[in-house]
């Protein structure tokens, strides 16, 4: 059963920087892409970023992009989303889902949600203007 756990958010000011973790059990982890979404009060859960853990190809959202990373320490079974030069608008609830590979990580973050698995409780993330 793939089981993940986010953790890592809390309140930050506009221009500040978070690192969420998503530790995952349960799977194989080599053989599943994991991404990382988000949702805001009143909006749709969004694709943010997800990553191949079998050889780190990345995708992130366009309203993410160069601000946000994400990682793989395949050792410790676990993804990182380093959150840098947050806005007010990136508040929201961020979770973490993985996919078996078969799809592209782009793919997997913009179209699949609803076929992802191992979503967890989320963390929250509130940037303060």
């Amino acid at each position: 059963e793939v089981q993940l756990m986010e953790s890592g958010g809390g309140e930050v000011q506009t221009g500040g920087s978070l690192r969420l973790s998503c530790a995952a059990s349960g799977f194989t982890f080599e053989d599943y892409s994991i991404g990382w979404f988000r949702q805001a009060p009143g909006k749709e859960r969004e694709g943010v970023s997800c990553i191949r853990t079998s050889d780190s190809t990345t995708y992130y959202g366009d309203s993410v992009k160069g601000r946000f990373t994400i990682s793989s320490d395949n050792a410790n079974r676990t993804v990182y989303l380093q959150m840098n030069s947050l806005k007010p608008e990136d508040t929201a609830v961020y979770y973490c889902a993985a996919d078996v590979a078969y799809t592209t990580v782009a793919t997997m973050c913009r179209f699949s949600m609803a076929y992802l698995e191992g979503w967890g409780q989320g963390t929250l993330v509130t940037v303060s203007s």
